[in-house]
């Protein structure tokens, strides 16, 4: 059962990009009248871009090719221990979510340099917003997992999100650190109001101005890169909310999970069809409220604890 989960999970890993992608574009274009793209447009695209020849500037080194290799396996070994199923992960040990953490912020670090690598102005200013904006983001994310931790009393990621379902405290900090997720996937994936991936400005671009100069197989591996991203936090958001043990109920937690990921697609496509992304001031206090969420949180269980 182990391994037949751990094969499901890593199949998601790899198709959910693709279709959440679809998802959220399908519903923009709803919501403008249009029909818009197929679900698996974005597959075509990736596999378009798969086909050409890279353009490298003259000035870039060897880690500006082979870094979107390195941050794409970064985030397939960070999908491997991220409990999308519920309580249950490919690769799981005590205190793995700090692992997950670190592994995120290694292919981080791998595309700011990468970034920089061809010497351009715009994007080492964008290299620079990700380093800024990522210091107001992982504070909450641990945050998050603390308070989960805390109500749980577990220490694995996969123990954690799913065993925080069965907790006495969940009624009260569900709200919260689903709210606190969705803002950490928009951050982290480089979504409206934190981004618009879809715009070319450089003055209001992040994600997108240090992906300028990839180009052919290297910008798929980016954009696959991000898809999954936002994968992993959908995942997160399905796992804290999934009642059913993929143990026990394997059927059951796997479409539970399934959609609720579409769920929270939906959610980011309507998001971003009726607000506009913020001004980039703006920008910190938006992510400070992940923390915000967190704390309140943290503060519900440690009521609850503490109480009669």
């Amino acid at each position: 059962m182990t391994l037949l989960l751990s094969v499901l999970q890593m199949l998601l890993v790899l198709c959910l990009p693709i279709v959440l992608i679809g998802v959220v574009n399908r519903t923009k274009s709803w919501w403008v009248g249009r029909r818009g793209p197929g679900l698996l447009q974005s597959f075509w695209d990736l596999r378009r871009l798969a086909g050409k020849r890279a353009v490298v500037s003259h000035t870039a080194t060897t880690l500006f090719s082979t870094g979107p290799y390195v941050v794409l396996v970064c985030s397939l070994f960070a999908a491997s221990m991220v409990p999308m199923l519920g309580r249950f992960a490919p690769l799981q040990f005590s205190f793995d979510f700090v692992a997950v953490a670190y592994t995120l912020g290694l292919a981080r670090i791998l595309l700011m340099l990468c970034a920089m690598d061809v010497g351009s102005s715009f994007e080492g200013m964008g290299a620079a917003r990700e380093a800024s904006f990522s210091s107001f983001a992982e504070p909450a994310l641990f945050l998050l997992l603390g308070t989960a931790c805390a109500a749980t009393g577990l220490r694995s990621f996969a123990d954690v999100m799913g065993g925080l379902h069965h907790s006495a405290s969940f009624v009260y900090v569900v709200v919260p650190l689903v709210l606190a997720l969705f803002i950490l996937l928009q951050t982290e994936a480089a979504r409206v109001p934190v981004d618009d991936p879809l715009t070319h400005l450089e003055l209001t671009m992040i994600h997108e101005v240090m992906v300028l100069d990839h180009s052919g197989p290297e910008l798929a591996a980016m954009q696959y890169a991000a898809a999954l991203k936002m994968t992993l936090y959908a995942g997160l958001i399905a796992a804290l909310l999934n009642p059913f043990d993929p143990l026990l109920l394997p059927l059951a937690a796997v479409l539970f999970s399934v959609v609720a990921m579409l769920v929270v697609a939906v959610a980011v496509g309507c998001v971003e069809s009726l607000t506009a992304r913020l001004p980039m001031r703006w920008v910190p206090a938006y992510v400070l409220l992940a923390s915000a969420l967190g704390l309140l949180a943290m503060a519900l269980v440690g009521l609850e604890v503490g109480g009669p």
